[in-house]
C-alpha cells in the first residue's frame, strides 16, 4: 500500500500562487498514475489534475485548465501541483491520490492522503 502526505497549502490572495507536494511512499512510485482532487464544504470531490507513471500524459478540467500544472519527479517520489492565478472559488481541501490506471474519476482512488487546505481570498 502506498502513504501520501501533501504539503503546502495555505491562505493567498486572489491572483496569486501555490505549489501543493505530494509525498508517496510505499510501493514503485513511477508505476502508477496521482491525481488532485478538491472538495469545498457542500460540495462533491473533483478532480484537478491526473498525470501519469512516466509524466507524459496529464488531465486538466476545463476549470484549472492553463492555470494548473502537475508534475512528478519520480527520484524524489513526488508530485507536484503548481497553481497560478488562483481565484477564489479554488478555495477547497486539496487531496493527493495513487491509481493502478489513468483514471478521473475520484471513486477509482484508493490511497489518499489527509489534504491540505487552500483559501483564497478575493
Amino acid at each position: 500500500q502506498v502513504q501520501l502526505v501533501e504539503s503546502g497549502g495555505g491562505l493567498v490572495q486572489a491572483g496569486g500562487s501555490l505549489r501543493l507536494s505530494c509525498a508517496a511512499s510505499g510501493r514503485t512510485f513511477s508505476n502508477y498514475p496521482m491525481a488532485w482532487f478538491r472538495q469545498a464544504p457542500g460540495k462533491e470531490r473533483s478532480v484537478v489534475a491526473v498525470i501519469d507513471g512516466a509524466g507524459a500524459r496529464t488531465y486538466y478540467p476545463d476549470s484549472v485548465k492553463g492555470r494548473f500544472t502537475i508534475s512528478r519527479d519520480n527520484a524524489k517520489n513526488t508530485v507536484y501541483l503548481q497553481m497560478n492565478s488562483l481565484k477564489p472559488e479554488d478555495t477547497a481541501l486539496y487531496y493527493c491520490a495513487a491509481n493502478y490506471v489513468f483514471m478521473t474519476d475520484w471513486r477509482t482512488y484508493t490511497a489518499w492522503g489527509q489534504g491540505t487546505q487552500v483559501t483564497v481570498s478575493s
